[in-house]
């Protein structure tokens, strides 16, 4: 072992001891803010306090969150193709069967917890999880997702959520109200709409991230 590891070795138990410390010391029953959210729930559009807070009261964590997953991304693509792409074998019966069974499942659970997020455990992360292994079978069978989809399409498709985050966001400072306060007569529309951009934003950025630098190169095709 080098002896920056053994530099490393107390910083690292001294963190371990902080969080356990910090663990240790919460409140067998805290009140957080459940109540202030129920208060605020009918003027949110949505009836699942998590989606409330996740897309309403707290709506730029989740605009941030998209930026930062696209971020992650575009970091794996400017480390560029360090290894000549190995080419596809042909998907054995057995993966491509599955592919034809699951994916078409995935995509409909999928828009389904997109629609269920208003009022019921769902969302876009989760949906657009859903989307992201579709695009990981159909790239493991042949790189369908890769030769599908293309550049232009890609792009959109990887910013549609950031993108409505932030029209959302304009629209209601020019509104005059705070940075993404919705009305409430259009606060369900609009959080229906943002989630709908996020689920492909999601999904896509998670099968280009199983891609990783292989997408680069299919990009500049």
């Amino acid at each position: 072992m080098k002896w920056t590891h053994w530099l490393l070795l107390p910083l690292l138990l001294a963190l371990a001891a902080g969080l356990g410390y910090a663990v240790l010391s919460l409140p067998d029953r805290a009140q957080g803010l459940q109540s202030a959210v129920a208060a605020q729930l009918d003027q949110s559009g949505v009836t699942n306090p998590v989606t409330a807070v996740l897309l309403n009261f707290r709506g730029y964590d989740t605009l941030l969150e998209m930026v930062v997953l696209l971020l992650a991304l575009l970091g794996v693509w400017s480390l560029g193709a360090s290894a000549p792409a190995c080419s596809q074998s042909t998907p054995g019966p057995v993966l491509d069967t599955l592919m034809r069974l699951l994916v078409p499942v995935l995509v409909v659970v999928a828009g389904y917890l997109l629609w269920a997020g208003a009022h019921a455990p769902g969302g876009a992360f989760q949906a657009g999880a859903l989307l992201g292994a579709a695009g990981v079978l159909l790239n493991l069978t042949g790189g369908r997702l890769r030769h599908g989809l293309g550049r232009v399409a890609l792009r959109v498709a990887l910013v549609a959520g950031t993108v409505a985050f932030m029209a959302v966001a304009l629209l209601t400072l020019l509104g005059g109200r705070a940075l993404l306060e919705y009305p409430p007569a259009h606060a369900g529309i609009l959080i229906l709409l943002i989630e709908a951009a996020a689920t492909v934003s999601i999904g896509v950025t998670l099968a280009a991230l199983f891609l990783g630098n292989d997408a680069t190169s299919e990009r500049e095709q």
